[in-house]
């Protein structure tokens, strides 16, 4: 696990290491929310409640807009000292923020520190967070609308879903390759349920929802489709690349041009967009032919 952190970190730093550098730009403001949570970033500026967000984590890519805030760090690799410049009145998180020691420090400073519920991962679980961050800051009526197409949008993929008779293996890499070691999505991943509304399978399982894999296995594994997450993707530098990684040239999804670049926000946590972003995996994963590398 702590090899799969440090990978994550490394990969996180090298393509995000331009927003440590962002300014400050609500210096004024007297309510200061450092939000340690990307699921809880993307539902705070769905709901319209992002003017007192300060500082975000690392991992918070969503809305593009995000990027403009400073960042404190990767949420599982925190240090106090750029928590502590930002001059934070509440500190936002989800019970998966790290170190212990760091943890323990801020407490200790008796800065506040908030977590809303924790809800069954499920469409209604999301939809009963969502609800519960409305009515927090006092967005009630636009939590219900964002609920509302939350539901109307799973209503629709489950329509959909109903016309596809052939489930195809998916592999869903998270941040591309590192030491011939890739950190791929499982079946009890959010990614794993999202496949399987969409229509397909996840090419592997595992105890965890993400874990790594050798080239050989992935190899083995033979998927129909290959989703890269953006850091992984993007990192390679060109469509040519994702065929020089170990394992992977010799996969049939590969062969036949089905691979795709996802976003890693839209895949590892459920929030306002995932009905949305499953009518657009089975847009992908159920296409009738090889659709090329996608930039």
């Amino acid at each position: 696990m702590k090899k799969s952190i440090t990978l994550i970190l490394v990969t996180l730093t090298f393509v995000s290491c331009g927003r440590f550098g962002n300014e400050d730009k609500k210096k004024d403001h007297e309510e200061r929310i450092v939000c340690i949570s990307k699921q809880y970033s993307e539902i705070i500026y769905a709901l319209g409640a992002e003017e007192d967000i300060v500082a975000i984590d690392v991992s918070s890519t969503y809305p593009p807009e995000i990027k403009d805030l400073p960042t404190i760090g990767y949420h599982r690799a925190l240090a106090a000292e750029p928590i502590l410049s930002m001059k934070p009145t509440l500190i936002l998180e989800d019970n998966n923020i790290g170190p212990e020691h760091v943890v323990t420090q801020l407490k200790d400073l008796k800065i506040p520190m908030k977590q809303f519920g924790h809800y069954e991962n499920t469409i209604a679980g999301t939809d009963s967070l969502i609800r519960e961050m409305g009515s927090y800051f006092h967005k009630e009526e636009k939590a219900e609308e964002l609920c509302k197409k939350l539901d109307a949008d799973m209503s629709y993929a489950k329509q959909q879903g109903v016309w596809y008779e052939k489930k195809p293996k998916v592999l869903v890499i998270h941040f591309g390759q590192a030491n011939n070691i890739y950190l791929v999505m499982t079946k009890n991943s959010n990614a794993g349920k999202m496949i399987e509304w969409a229509g397909g399978e996840m090419a592997v399982d595992g105890e965890r929802g993400m874990t790594q894999f050798s080239p050989e296995v992935v190899a083995k594994s033979d998927p129909d489709i290959i989703l890269l997450t953006d850091f992984g993707y993007d990192r390679l530098g060109s469509t040519n690349e994702v065929g020089t990684l170990p394992g992977i040239s010799s996969t049939r999804a590969f062969k036949e041009g089905k691979v795709f670049r996802v976003e890693e926000h839209d895949m590892v946590y459920l929030g306002p967009r995932t009905g949305e972003n499953v009518v657009e995996l089975q847009k992908l994963i159920h296409s009738e032919k090889g659709l090329g590398i996608r930039d």
